[in-house]
């Protein structure tokens, strides 16, 4: 379908106005190719730098509101390739929020997280449970259910918010839903999903019944940097050194169902094997300094900065220093992609 040559250019145009009349139409020489080889993405490459980024969330804080219906004040990591989106099927944005701020309850469709980068003092409430959010912790708001966050400390607070919007929308399965009230009531235990799936290692015995979205909200930072430096100390892995996903501790399987969500390490001196796959990724540098080559651009990173790469784009990781090891944490649609049958994987 893709290199096929029309030999009937001339009949394939002539039935053109009268098929479109019944809403059909057949293949035309000046379509695009419906099938190609391999994966063509119009996602670019991309670098954020945090110098850059920290004087826009500033210019932003000062200049714009955080309203009601939904309205947050956030700076969206935007891709020249696409129309919409940092990826081809989620957004990734940097939230702002001042001292004494509400955001207010609302849920919708798409499923969300946010990982908090600086501050704290702020807390969640998500379908009635609430927890407090501090930097390096993964909180989770699953499609659909109900969440506001209110900040209670004395400095910005900035978090990470990635949304599987693009997806969702693509399906045109998008809902949205207000509150007239700024937060939720908060239940009579307020963590239970933690107390009963916290310790990601056991599980309620006579619980029967399976929740369909992933009971647990919130991942600390202290629990899942322990486990990476663990891992750390195992042969590395020659593509990605050493990376963990946060996992659903009911199934076993991805934290979110279209999400995956990775905490990811590379030790002192490391350049991993380039390597692509389908799936989008979008990576935020913790700590480190290092470069990331992708299909032969070099993006040299510190921490604070933000990186996008497309789907099947050759990269390979580089951490520049002898003694300090980088720690990323990595969003990406791989679960979705593997559900679907699509995830594909190659050394390059």
């Amino acid at each position: 379908m893709s290199d096929a040559v029309m030999t009937d250019t001339a009949q394939r145009q002539a039935l053109a106005e009268e098929l479109d009349s019944f809403n059909c139409r057949v293949a035309q020489p000046t379509d695009g190719p419906l099938f190609t080889r391999e994966p063509q993405s119009a996602m670019k490459p991309a670098h954020w730098k945090a110098s850059d980024l920290e004087r826009l969330l500033e210019k932003i804080g000062a200049k714009l509101k955080l309203e009601a219906g939904g309205q947050r004040r956030t700076l969206r990591l935007a891709n020249r390739g696409l129309p919409f989106g940092t990826t081809p099927t989620f957004w990734a944005s940097i939230q702002y929020i001042l001292p004494g701020e509400i955001a207010t309850a609302h849920r919708h469709t798409a499923s969300a997280l946010r990982f908090i980068m600086k501050g704290r003092g702020a807390d969640t409430i998500v379908d009635g449970e609430r927890y407090e959010m501090n930097e390096g912790d993964l909180v989770l708001t699953p499609a659909w259910t109900w969440h506001d966050h209110e900040h209670k400390g004395d400095e910005p607070m900035i978090w990470l918010d990635v949304l599987d919007i693009s997806l969702v929308r693509s399906m045109h399965a998008t809902f949205f839903e207000g509150s007239d009230k700024p937060r939720q009531a908060v239940s009579d235990i307020p963590d239970r999903s933690y107390r009963q799936f916290g310790s990601g290692i056991m599980r309620p015995l006579n619980d029967a019944s399976v929740p369909e979205l992933n009971p647990l909200l919130v991942y600390g930072a202290e629990r899942a940097q322990e486990a990476l430096r663990l891992a750390a100390e195992l042969p590395p892995d020659p593509y990605d050194d050493t990376a963990l996903e946060y996992l659903n501790p009911v199934t076993g399987g991805s934290a979110l169902p279209t999400i995956g969500t990775v905490l990811q390490s590379l030790r002192p001196g490391m350049h991993t094997k380039p390597h692509r796959h389908t799936g989008s990724v979008v990576y935020y540098v913790m700590r480190g300094n290092g470069a990331t080559i992708v299909d032969g651009t070099t993006f040299e990173w510190g921490p604070g900065d933000f990186m996008a790469i497309p789907p099947w784009a050759v990269h390979e990781h580089i951490n520049r220093s002898d003694d300090t090891p980088a720690m990323l944490f990595q969003v990406n649609d791989i679960p979705a992609l593997k559900k679907l049958g699509l995830y594909r994987e190659q050394a390059a």
